[in-house]
C-alpha cells in the first residue's frame, strides 16, 4: 500500500515529496509485522523499518554462535537497533541515515567485515600522512586481526567463542532462533543507546488502515 506523507522530508525539508510504502507479512520469531519504507522524490532519501504488530518495548536479543544453524538464524534489524559482537568489542550503532534490514547472522558478520575492510583501505591510504606511523600500523594490525576472527567465525572455526547481540530501544529488532535470549533493556541502557533516525512511523498505532 502506497500513500503520501503530509510532512516535510527530514533530509531536504521539501514539502509534499514523501511517500510511504507499507507491506504486512509474517516473519518467524518476529511474528506479524509491517515493513515501512519512506522515500523522498526530491532528494532520494530512503528509510526502511520493521514494525511488529505487538509492541515489545525496549529489548535486547542475544545469541551465542555455536553451530551452522546459528549462522543461518534470521535477523531483523530495525533502524534503531545497535548491533554488537561483545567478545570482539565490535558495535554498529544506528546513525541519522540508518535503515532496517532482514538478513541472517552470517549476513550481519559480513557487514562487520565490509566495514572493517573499508576502514583498512582508508587507513592504508592515509598512513603516510600520519604523524605517528607506528600507531597507525598498530591500529591497522588490530583491524586485520578482527577481520580474520570474523572470517574464522563464518567458517565455523571459533564456534562457541562469539555471540551476536542487538539492542533496540523501540523493540523493532530480533534474532530469530530458539536459542536466542531476549531481555528488557534497563532505563539506563536506553538512555545510552543511539535511537537512530527520527522515525516518521514509530509504532503500529501510526500505520495507515489497509
Amino acid at each position: 500500500m502506497e500513500s503520501n506523507v503530509d510532512l516535510p522530508c527530514s533530509t531536504c525539508n521539501t514539502e509534499g515529496s514523501l511517500k510511504m510504502l507499507s507491506l504486512s507479512s509474517e516473519i518467524p520469531y518476529f511474528g506479524e509485522h509491517t515493513q515501512i519504507t519512506i522515500s523522498c522524490d526530491n532528494c532520494g532519501m530512503r528509510q526502511t523499518d520493521y514494525i511488529p504488530s505487538e509492541e515489545r518495548g525496549a529489548i535486547a536479543t542475544s545469541l551465542s554462535i555455536e553451530n551452522l544453524g546459528h549462522l543461518n538464524a534470521r535477523v531483523v534489524r530495525g533502524s534503531s537497533g545497535t548491533v554488537r559482537i561483545p567478545e570482539l568489542d565490535l558495535e554498529i550503532a544506528p546513525g541519522n541515515q540508518s535503515t532496517g534490514y532482514v538478513t541472517n547472522v552470517e549476513g550481519v558478520i559480513v557487514r562487520f567485515i565490509d566495514i572493517i575492510r573499508m576502514m583498512m583501505r582508508q587507513m592504508t591510504a592515509d598512513i603516510s600522512a600520519e604523524d605517528d606511523a607506528e600507531d597507525a600500523e598498530a591500529r591497522l594490525q588490530l583491524l586485520l586481526q578482527l577481520e580474520l576472527a570474523l572470517l574464522a567465525l563464518n567458517n565455523g572455526e571459533i564456534f562457541g567463542e562469539v555471540s551476536l547481540e542487538i539492542l533496540d530501544p523501540r523493540g523493532h529488532s530480533i534474532i530469530g532462533h530458539d536459542d536466542a535470549l531476549m531481555r528488557k533493556l534497563s532505563p539506563e541502557e536506553v538512555l545510552e543507546l543511539d535511537h537512530g533516525p527520527a522515525s516518521l512511523i514509530m509504532s503500529s498505532e501510526h500505520l495507515p488502515d489497509e
